[in-house]
C-alpha cells in the first residue's frame, strides 16, 4: 500500500509552525522557549546573538535581559545539545544520561589531553566553589595557557568545563557573555535533582519531544535533535512506537520533488493541510534558528542552502562573514549582511535566491524588518550601504 505523501507547501507550513514561526504567539516566553525545545547560545555579535535573534523572531516584545532571566528564576538552565543551548528547568533530570555518557567519553580522553594532575585539580575546582559560590574561569587562571588557540584553555577552563558536562557543576547565569559556574546543587531545584527517569523513560521522552517539535522526521533525526540519544536507540524506538500506532510512515515531498520516508502522528497530514497560509512579512532569522539548524533538513525542505563564513577568508567568501536568511511566508527567499554599530544599523548586502524578484513592495517590506530589528539591536538609524541590492548567486 502506498504511504500517504505530504506535499512540500504543506510540509513547510507545518514544520514553520512547529517552530513557532506561524500562528499565535506564545503567551510567556517560558512557553515559547517550552514550544521550542531550547535556543542555542552563540557568542557572535553582529547584529544580535543568536539565542536573542531566535526568541525575538517569535516574541517581538523580548529583549536581551529576558533569557538571564529565566535561568536566575531557575525556570530554565544551560547545557549541551548539539551545542551550548538554554532549555526549559523540566528537561534537566533526563539531561542525567547526557551527564553519563559525556563522563564516560571524556574520561577515555582527557586525562591524557590533561596529565597527571587533572584529577587533583578537579577537586581543587570543586573545594573552591563550594567554599567560594559562582566562579568565572577567569577566577581559577593558574598557569600559563602554551601555545593560542582556542583548545589551548587554561587548567582552570578546562576544570570547570569537565565538571559542567558531566553535571557537577552547573551555569547559574552570564556575566556578560561569561558563563559563571556553581555547585548543581546550588542552582537546579531539588525536585528536578530528585527526579531520576530510567535510560528508556528518556529515550521514550526524548524521541516524543524531538518528533513534536519537528512535525515529521527520519529517526535520524529525532536522534539528532536534542542529541541525546544515539541513532540506533531512535531508530528502535520509532520501530516500536510504529507497532503501538503512535506514528505513521508517510512520504515527506522535498523542494525538489523527492520523496523522502518520515514519520509523523496520525493525523499530520490533515493538520498541515487546515494551516493557513502566512502573510507576507519578511523576517531575519539567525543563522542558527531551530527552523535551520538541520542545514540538510532545509535545504531539503525550502531548497536553501547554506553554510556559514565566519572561518572562510574573506576573498573567498560567496556571501559575508555573518549573513541572515530571509524568510517570506514558508520560503526563504534571500540572505542579507547587515550589521549594528554605535547605534547605526548598516544593511550592507542582500542577495535574492535565484527565481526571486526583488522589488519595491519586497523592499518596503524588507525596511519595515530592518526597522523592528533594529530597536532589538539598540540601533536608532538605519543606513543603506551603496549597491546593497545584490545579483543573485548562481548555485
Amino acid at each position: 500500500m502506498a504511504l500517504p505523501i505530504l506535499r512540500n507547501d504543506a510540509a513547510r507550513r507545518l514544520f514553520l509552525a512547529r517552530h513557532a514561526l506561524l500562528g499565535p504567539k506564545a503567551a510567556t516566553l517560558p512557553d515559547l522557549l517550552e514550544a521550542l525545545g531550547f535556543v542555542q547560545v552563540d557568542s557572535v555579535l553582529t547584529l544580535a546573538r543568536a539565542h536573542d535573534m531566535i526568541l525575538w523572531s517569535r516574541r517581538p516584545t523580548y529583549r536581551p535581559a529576558d533569557l538571564q532571566s529565566l535561568v536566575r528564576a531557575r525556570a530554565a538552565f544551560e547545557h549541551w545539545t548539539h551545542d551550548a543551548s538554554v532549555l526549559p528547568i523540566a528537561a534537566w533530570p533526563h539531561w542525567r544520561h547526557r551527564f553519563q555518557r559525556d563522563r564516560a567519553r571524556m574520561d577515555r580522553r582527557w586525562d591524557n589531553w590533561q596529565g597527571p594532575d587533572f584529577r587533583a585539580h578537579l577537586d581543587r575546582t570543586l573545594r573552591h566553589i563550594a567554599d567560594n559560590g559562582g566562579t568565572l574561569s577567569g577566577d581559577l587562571i593558574d598557569g600559563p595557557r602554551g601555545e593560542p588557540g582556542w583548545w589551548n584553555w587554561h587548567p582552570g577552563k578546562v576544570a570547570l568545563e569537565y565538571l559542567w558536562r558531566v553535571g557537577e557543576l552547573s551555569v547559574s547565569h552570564r556575566q556578560g557573555f561569561q558563563k559563571v559556574y556553581d555547585l548543581t546543587e546550588r542552582v537546579i531545584p531539588e525536585a528536578h535533582r530528585a527526579s531520576t527517569p530510567a535510560l528508556d523513560e528518556t529515550i521514550d521522552w526524548a524521541a516524543n519531544a524531538a518528533l513534536d517539535r519537528l512535525g515529521f522526521a527520519t529517526p535520524g533525526e529525532i536522534a539528532a535533535f536534542w542529541d541525546l540519544l544515539t541513532p540506533q536507540e531512535a531508530q528502535q524506538w520509532a520501530k516500536d512506537a510504529l507497532s503501538r500506532g503512535e506514528i505513521e510512515e508517510i512520504q515527506m515531498e522535498g523542494a525538489d520533488g523527492k520523496l523522502r520516508r518520515s514519520f509523523a502522528r496520525p493525523g499530520t497530514l490533515d493538520e498541515a493541510s487546515a494551516i493557513p497560509e502566512p502573510g507576507d512579512r519578511l523576517r531575519l532569522l539567525s543563522p542558527f534558528d531551530p527552523a535551520l539548524r538541520d542545514r540538510a533538513r532545509a535545504e531539503r525542505l525550502f531548497g536553501f542552502f547554506y553554510r556559514i563564513e565566519i572561518y572562510v577568508p574573506a576573498p573567498k567568501r560567496t556571501y559575508g562573514y555573518y549573513v541572515f536568511p530571509v524568510l517570506e511566508g514558508t520560503r526563504l527567499v534571500a540572505r542579507t549582511e547587515v550589521i549594528a554599530q554605535n547605534g547605526t544599523l548598516t544593511l550592507r548586502a542582500l542577495w535574492p535566491e535565484a527565481g526571486v524578484r526583488w522589488g519595491k513592495l519586497r523592499t518596503q517590506r524588507l525596511m519595515s524588518e530592518l526597522e523592528r530589528v533594529a530597536r532589538l539591536a539598540g540601533a536608532t538609524r538605519i543606513d543603506l550601504a551603496p549597491n546593497w541590492l545584490r545579483q543573485p548567486v548562481a548555485s
